[in-house]
């Protein structure tokens, strides 16, 4: 198998005939925490679209686990998708499904389980995020950390090799942000799951970080690639420099 989880092939994004971002290529190791920043307004949530197969890119090419997305029937790719499990910003939960049943959805709509089996793997999966006992309580009634864990749980539901995260530290306080920080490592070292975080959080950005992409607003595209840490200490990009550094020179 692979150990490119996903490449780009000069792709531009956007809606409609005009880029958000073009002329990217980049490559997402398996089992990396992969880092997709910029500042506001880069494109940064349309790239994670293109990446998870919600918008068709303009022109150039993604491949998926070695598969080109938009190149292959559409049963074929729906079956690919099923390997990729997004957490949205807001945790994106059913305020009126108890947390197990949220956990439990994709399941219910994606597998041939059993409903013993369901609950089972949804108490196990709250259990991997540190919520075992939570099943019964609903959204309303945790904290904003523990509703991004839940998150968390539901995207891992059906197993994915590849976990998407969209902002995760937003609204959170920094030490909510920094256990969500260790879970992904967590889960990152112990199922071998690939990771893409879209975050401007620097805190963030250099804990969990082992490769990152740099997106620029003005000129619309990738300004470039590497290691986090590497690129705040040593990237000749007055851009980069400037956004890992605080605006420190």
């Amino acid at each position: 198998m692979t150990q490119v989880a996903i490449k780009l092939e000069d792709i531009a994004l956007g809606y409609g005939s005009t880029p958000v971002q073009q002329g990217l290529s980049f490559e997402i190791q398996r089992s990396d925490v992969f880092i997709i920043m910029g500042g506001s307004g880069c494109g940064k949530s349309t790239v994670m679209r293109g990446l998870t197969g919600l918008l068709p890119p303009l022109q150039g090419r993604v491949r998926l686990q070695g598969q080109s997305l938009w190149e292959i029937a559409e049963s074929a790719r729906t079956q690919l998708l099923r390997g990729v499990g997004v957490m949205y910003q807001s945790g994106a939960l059913w305020s009126s499904m108890t947390l197990e049943e949220n956990v439990s959805l994709p399941l219910e709509q994606y597998t041939r389980l059993l409903p013993g089996q369901i609950r089972e793997l949804a108490e196990y999966k709250l259990a991997l995020v540190g919520l075992a006992g939570f099943g019964g309580y609903y959204p309303g009634q945790i904290s904003g950390g523990m509703r991004k864990r839940v998150g968390v749980a539901r995207a891992m539901a059906l197993d994915p090799d590849i976990l998407f995260f969209d902002e995760p530290s937003a609204g959170l306080d920094p030490l909510s942000a920094r256990r969500l920080d260790d879970l992904i490592l967590e889960l990152r070292d112990s199922l071998g799951t690939t990771m893409v975080v879209i975050t401007h959080d620097l805190d963030s950005i250099f804990l969990i970080g082992d490769d990152a992409v740099f997106l620029d607003a003005e000129t619309r595209t990738m300004l470039t690639t590497g290691n986090p840490k590497q690129l705040r200490d040593h990237s000749e990009i007055a851009e980069v420099r400037a956004f890992l550094r605080r605006g420190e020179p």
